[in-house]
């Protein structure tokens, strides 16, 4: 435990934004809502932010080896803390989506910071204990978060004010808790049409996942809002959805490890699209039944990014790790670009339910490119598999966080 002491402070920080940047995400779509935007609009505030995060990952590491990590975790949080703030004084979709841009850009790279900072910092032995607090606390930070909404209520000024306020609070630790000062991280190797070459099914299930998964996070407070919920029903159903993926994903994983990779995808997909018609066509305006549906939803939904992500893994080369995930992460903010303007176009003329029409039909897409795989290329044999890892979409960096016994850091690169 002594060796992890020194990045409780990175790790406390790391809590406050991913609980920050969570609960934007569903403010914005609420109080969007009460302001009278349309849900295209709420939608295309969406895929701004992921284009803006795009464009983070893309350019935050030559950010950091011009002006340090501190430096430029500072910049980005004063920005992201004065863009919360200038959502509320600046009450216009076209300003929103401008600010959601930049947003998506300075939190991108926050994470890129606080991992490139983590990473340096955990030896081997520790990694996979690092890992896992860090995933508790993303899903914790994340999941408590969005029940200040209904303490402070979506109108008014103070919640935006709170946001602000965790957002600039992350510096506190970062600033007074750790003097390293490491080497910036080097660019991870892109290299799109090999992952593509390495694993077709694994490229374009990340792109599948980032249109639904996306969408989800946009516009479901759109949806609960639109069929009746209160606000504190609202924050539940998100809450509850984040929740169910964060606990069936390990169990999935341990079954792909044992199984063909591909039928537990499979499996997994369908029962995602089963459940998202649930919620379309059964669930209607019951709070509990949705809370009960979309839990199951998102324990089937959530996890298809770390499955796929585990396929093309197992057809990479030893030492690709690092390749192959920042890749995949690049194809799944693709998909996450326009997932959030296409499903609200669909909201906007078929209703709320057609948020979960459009992901199901994703997911039916999917389905089919599954079993055409499977006829056309025989699975990986067990002893050859790799193990799973659960992945966060947080940086590109991450997957050098997480990276496998054996693989060497400098080995992509």
């Amino acid at each position: 435990m002594s060796s992890i002491r020194p990045l409780i402070p990175l790790l406390i920080a790391a809590g406050i934004l991913l609980g920050g940047n969570g609960l934007q995400s569903t403010l914005i779509a609420l109080r969007g809502a009460q302001e009278g935007f349309s849900a295209t609009a709420i939608g295309l505030m969406g895929t701004f932010y992921f284009a803006g995060f795009l464009l983070g990952c893309l350019a935050v590491t030559r950010i950091l080896k011009a002006v340090g990590h501190v430096r430029t975790f500072s910049a980005l949080a004063a920005i992201a803390s004065v863009g919360t703030l200038l959502l509320v004084l600046v009450i216009d979709p076209v300003m929103w989506c401008a600010i959601r841009f930049a947003g998506g850009f300075c939190f991108a790279g926050l994470f890129t910071v606080m991992e490139a900072w983590l990473n340096s910092g955990v030896t081997n032995k520790d990694r996979a204990r690092v890992l896992a607090i860090y995933r508790m606390v993303d899903i914790g930070s994340v999941t408590g978060a969005q029940f200040l909404i209904p303490v402070f209520g979506a109108g008014g000024f103070a919640i935006f004010a709170v946001m602000s306020m965790m957002i600039t609070f992350s510096l506190v630790p970062v600033s007074l808790g750790d003097r390293s000062n490491p080497a910036p991280p080097e660019e991870v190797k892109l290299d799109l049409p090999r992952v593509w070459r390495i694993s077709p099914l694994g490229s374009i299930g990340c792109i599948a996942v980032g249109v639904t998964n996306s969408a989800f996070r946009t516009l479901s407070p759109v949806y609960a809002e639109e069929i009746g919920m209160s606000v504190a029903d609202v924050v539940t159903f998100v809450s509850v959805g984040i929740f169910g993926g964060a606990l069936i994903q390990y169990p999935l994983g341990y079954l792909s490890d044992r199984w063909d990779r591909r039928s537990v995808l499979l499996t997994t997909t369908c029962c995602a699209m089963v459940a998202a018609l649930t919620l379309a066509f059964v669930a209607h305006g019951d709070p509990f039944l949705n809370f009960v549906i979309v839990f199951i939803f998102g324990c089937f939904a959530m996890p298809l990014y770390s499955l796929s992500a585990a396929h093309s893994n197992d057809r990479a080369d030893k030492g690709e790790f690092v390749l192959i995930n920042a890749a995949l992460m690049l194809f799944y903010s693709f998909g996450a670009i326009g997932g959030p303007f296409a499903a609200s176009a669909v909201m906007q003329y078929f209703g709320p339910g057609a948020l979960f029409v459009f992901s199901a039909a994703v997911y039916a897409i999917l389905i089919v490119v599954i079993l055409y795989r499977i006829q056309v290329r025989s699975g990986v044999p067990a002893g050859k598999r790799s193990r799973f890892t659960a992945l966060l979409r947080t940086s590109t960096l991450f997957a050098r966080l997480a990276r496998r016994s054996g693989d060497s850091d400098t080995a992509d690169e």
